[in-house]
């Protein structure tokens, strides 16, 4: 929980992603390669302070289809109790429990959801959502797994591509047994 300028509480919100050396966030599968305990841990510890969701809308439509009846866990069962808040402009396809559409501007969704009681907010493999937060300043802190490979240019999607200068501190890293850094940056305001 950070504080506001009033001195109270206000939930984090928290982009979690896997990368690659130059920032490639989009279809992680190709670069992440080997799995260890150590990242396993990293993304359990993740969701244990989260309680809510934001997805956007392809995020959303790639994971209905797997995540409510995965057995992977314990992201599983994390995700699929958890509620889930789309940003989209059309309805959804598809079944998911604890889903709901966010009603209006994603940004002033954002700011009012962090106002309320709770825990952790998330924003898992979102790249379009995690851009428009970080650039309204409502991101408190990034955790990466970052993979030792570097992605051709085939037009694949960047993290932070297009976003105005953001001063990052660096909370914590440390590097895996497969060789991913593990970094959580906070993002400075």
């Amino acid at each position: 929980m950070v504080q506001d300028e009033r001195g109270h509480g206000q939930r984090k919100v928290v982009g979690a992603y896997f990368v690659t050396l130059d920032g490639v966030a989009e279809a992680a599968d190709r670069f992440i390669t080997a799995w260890d305990d150590e990242v396993d841990a990293r993304g359990t510890e993740l969701i244990a302070t989260q309680d809510t969701v934001i997805l956007g809308r392809r995020t959303y439509d790639e994971w209905v289809g797997y995540w409510p009846t995965s057995d992977v866990e314990p992201f599983a069962s994390f995700v699929n109790a958890a509620p889930k808040f789309v940003a989209t402009s059309t309805p959804l396809a598809g079944e998911w429990a604890n889903t709901s559409v966010i009603d209006g501007d994603l940004v002033e969704f954002v700011k009012a959801l962090k106002s309320k009681p709770g825990g952790d907010i998330g924003v898992h493999g979102s790249i379009s959502i995690t851009q428009a937060l970080l650039a309204a300043g409502l991101v408190d802190d990034l955790q990466l797994v970052i993979a030792p490979t570097v992605a051709p240019t085939s037009g694949d999607r960047r993290l932070l591509d297009n976003l105005p200068a953001i001063q990052l501190e660096t909370v914590n890293s440390s590097m895996s047994p497969s060789g991913y850094l593990l970094v959580t940056y906070r993002v400075l305001h």
